[in-house]
């Protein structure tokens, strides 16, 4: 990994952690929804990602914003592709011991 790949993965977590699930007050990557963000050139970014429940109420617009605010916010980003799997499911263990303080579950 260049300096640069790991620079511009900084930068796009960074985004990740402005965005929070509006039913719990920790940011959606503390709380372990993002499973994995891959740079494909310098201007192609995929995140794999999911909710905590498949009945989540923001299933279509949580994935659409997490797309917006990376592309919008990170200019050389020319396209990002937002999957949405459950698999594996959610579950407590995902979350960061942050995200655990914050909802006092530590």
């Amino acid at each position: 990994m260049n300096l640069s790949y790991s620079s511009l993965e900084n930068r796009i977590i960074s985004v990740l952690k402005t965005i929070y699930d509006p039913e719990i007050s920790v940011d959606i990557y503390e709380l372990g929804l993002i499973y994995d963000v891959k740079i494909s050139g310098k201007n192609k970014v995929k995140i794999v990602m999911t909710l905590t429940t498949p009945n989540c109420p923001v299933a279509e617009s949580l994935p659409l914003e997490v797309k917006e605010k990376v592309q919008s916010i990170i200019q050389e980003i020319k396209e990002v592709d937002v999957i949405l799997t459950f698999d594996p499911p959610w579950s407590r263990e995902f979350m960061s011991d942050e995200a655990r303080l914050e909802l006092g579950l530590l």
